[in-house]
């Protein structure tokens, strides 16, 4: 391979960032040790373009053509010094540090990160020292204007598995990449730009440990003798408990320690006083019922989104700040029959534990009609009804307006369909979702708003469009767009553009659009639903239209294993002919024409469907031993992972899923 150009020595040299700016400097390495990406901040760093290097052996960097450096066999990490060569042939010092990570494709490479520093540090005061690391029971770490790491106490380096040397001058991402990571930047940044305190669950899982060791994080901001925020103070705990301090024990030091540090840096009063003062922020009863309904509402969101093939999906939820407390904003992903999946997102009226206890009622409401595949006109039908009942048992003329059973909930529920890319929406006055086509042209689905929840007497109505693979969509609360300090139109330029920035995750995307809405702890709760949609291919989906014959049960059997063995699912042919047999039968004897039978592989599933006209349900029932029939659902619901019916405009589709790990 040809060698990268040279040019004439220099002495050798720190790395250092003309004009004092700091940048990052990044690159990526295959585990053949081949440069795969060359950031602008390499380019800076060294001189190459990314046309010079992309393509070759990274060990052509290295100064004097010495040997890399040494990595333990099986480690997922590096740090050190390496003496790289400038383009122009000189020595240049590099602090390193590299992750080694798998792609989903399964290919193996390592991301190297490097810290250029500034050509002048502005010197910190020794107080800094005195109030942020002396015998601080939390873990520490500073973050200046960049929020890029300066100081980090024993505890924080020990959770990290890094010293401070390491992280110094890296960004929380570079030097923990997770997504929590960028979350805990993006509210560091609104600590920098509004002087308010965070407080988040944050579970950045140390080295070589589970998710169950996490942090409970606080942020403040730490400013100078003129009252200009300068940095940002984090102060977290380990949730594992690993200091011996009770779990309430540790949130009150930590947020004890957080208001001193604000206070110490030149910010009285910056995190809304101390636990033990007496003012409005203090501890009392203002202060557990906040708890108490936080906790509820936090029970009640999904913890973990399920496992589909037919979305992509990012979420954020984010209480409401200041006097309003939590409120009833919620949002949920719901897997359903034919490897469809429901998104849906509400917005119910009020704060307070009522308002979370409505929305728990609700969501679980939900998630029984999408269980029996309402249309989602239907299913918001369903929902007002609900909510009537609910504000007539909890009539009271004395309960405060906002209270009254959830009457004028919001609701927007989607159903997306892989194999016909088509996507059926109804709303309940909630905001319709936004849509980026592949291309980059966003607009909101123009969906009929309906009346919101608990009005009764009103129809919803229920629009299908089709999406090109690869589209975005957006569901959110109002909250979202009510910020004070612009108007919807402007709210939704900022939404409209950070949904169109290109982004590797979309963690990444929701990231962006909270930050470009959101200059401040939000006044109303806000949830965010970020989708990106797949497509089930045709070598993934097939179909045959069938007579309404008895003999075609053989040839919809001989279909069936002919079609698995051409997905190498051999193994899994006993149980779906039997399944396909069932159905098939069934449909002949009780159904009427047209019949269709339908094979979906969806990962690690395989689902059979069969179509009739007739609109009449099967039901399950234990035949009688002298029963010439009655025991086919029954035999199919005990083979199946799962079964049921799903009604069309005209006829039915029965359904049963059948699991192939193993095989």
């Amino acid at each position: 391979m040809a060698q990268l150009p040279t040019f004439p020595g220099e002495r050798p040299h720190e790395a250092s960032a003309p004009g004092g700016a700091a940048y990052t400097a990044t690159a990526t390495i295959g585990d053949d040790g081949v440069v795969t990406q060359w950031g602008e901040g390499a380019t800076r760093l060294l001189g190459y373009a990314p046309a010079e290097v992309v393509g070759r052996q990274a060990a052509l960097l290295l100064a004097d053509g010495g040997a890399g450096p040494g990595v333990e066999p099986g480690s997922d990490r590096w740090s050190g010094t390496v003496a790289l060569r400038h383009r122009d042939g000189r020595r240049v010092e590099v602090p390193l540090l590299a992750h080694r990570w798998t792609s989903t494709g399964g290919t193996v490479k390592w991301s190297v990160v490097s810290a250029v520093a500034g050509a002048a540090e502005e010197p910190w005061d020794a107080p800094l020292n005195e109030w942020a690391f002396a015998q601080s029971p939390c873990h520490l770490a500073v973050f200046d204007a960049d929020l890029r790491l300066l100081r980090a106490n024993t505890g924080m380096q020990r959770t990290l598995s890094l010293t401070e040397e390491q992280m110094r001058g890296l960004r929380l991402p570079e030097i923990a990449p997770d997504p929590v990571s960028e979350e805990t930047e993006r509210r560091m940044r609104l600590v920098l730009e509004t002087g308010e305190p965070q407080r988040l669950t944050a579970f950045v899982p140390r080295m070589g440990e589970g998710p169950e060791q996490g942090w409970e994080t606080s942020l403040a901001a730490l400013r100078d003798r003129d009252g200009r925020v300068r940095a940002v103070c984090l102060a977290a705990h380990d949730r594992g408990g690993a200091e011996g301090l009770p779990h309430p024990e540790h949130l009150r030091l930590a947020e004890e320690f957080t208001a001193g540090a604000a206070g110490a840096a030149g910010a009285p009063d910056a995190a809304g006083g101390g636990p033990g003062s007496g003012g409005a922020h203090g501890p009392g009863r203002e202060h557990r019922e906040h708890t108490t309904t936080m906790t509820l509402q936090r029970s009640l969101l999904p913890h973990t989104l399920p496992q589909q093939g037919a979305l992509e999906i990012a979420s954020r939820y984010l209480p409401a700040g200041g006097e309003a407390g939590v409120g009833g904003d919620w949002f949920d992903v719901i897997p359903l029959s034919g490897a469809r999946v429901a998104l849906v997102v509400g917005d119910v009226v009020g704060h307070g534990i009522r308002a979370s206890a409505t929305m728990g009622r609700l969501r679980t409401a939900v998630r029984t009609l999408a269980d029996v595949d309402l249309p989602p006109d239907e299913l918001l039908t369903h929902l007002d009804d609900l909510i009537i009942h609910l504000s007539a048992d909890e009539a009271d003329p004395d309960a405060p307006e906002e209270s009254a059973g959830g009457i004028g909930t919001t609701c927007l529920y989607v159903v997306y369909d892989p194999v016909t890319r088509r996507c059926t929406v109804a709303r309940a006055g909630h905001p319709p979702p936004a849509v980026v086509s592949p291309e980059g042209s966003v607009y909101l689905l123009d969906v009929p708003a309906g009346p919101p929840l608990g009005l009764g007497g009103l129809p919803f109505e229920t629009v299908e469009v089709e999406l090109p693979e690869g589209s975005l969509l957006a569901l959110y609360t109002d909250g979202l767009l009510q910020a004070r300090e612009h108007d919807l139109d402007e709210a939704l330029d900022s939404l409209f553009v950070a949904l169109t920035r290109p982004a590797s995750t979309l963690d990444t995307v929701c990231d962006r659009v909270l930050t470009a809405l959101l200059t401040h702890r939000p006044e109303d709760d806000v949830a965010l639903l970020v989708a990106r949609t797949r497509v089930l291919h045709a070598d993934k989906v097939v179909v045959w239209d069938l007579p309404s014959d008895p003999s075609v049960v053989a040839d919809a059997r001989r279909y069936t294993t002919d079609q698995l063995a051409s997905w190498d699912l051999d193994e899994a042919s006993f149980v779906a002919e039997l399944v396909v047999s069932e159905l098939v039968t069934n449909a002949i004897r009780y159904g009427e024409p047209p019949i269709q039978l339908r094979l979906i592989h969806e990962n690690d599933t395989l689902i059979c469907e069969v179509s009739d006209a007739s609109s009449t349900a099967p039901h399950m029932r234990r035949a009688r031993t002298f029963d010439e029939g009655g025991r086919g659902l029954l035999l199919v619901a005990q083979l199946a992972q799962r079964w049921g019916t799903r009604h069309a405009p005209t006829g039915k589709t029965i359904w049963a899923e059948q699991s192939l790990v193993g095989f």
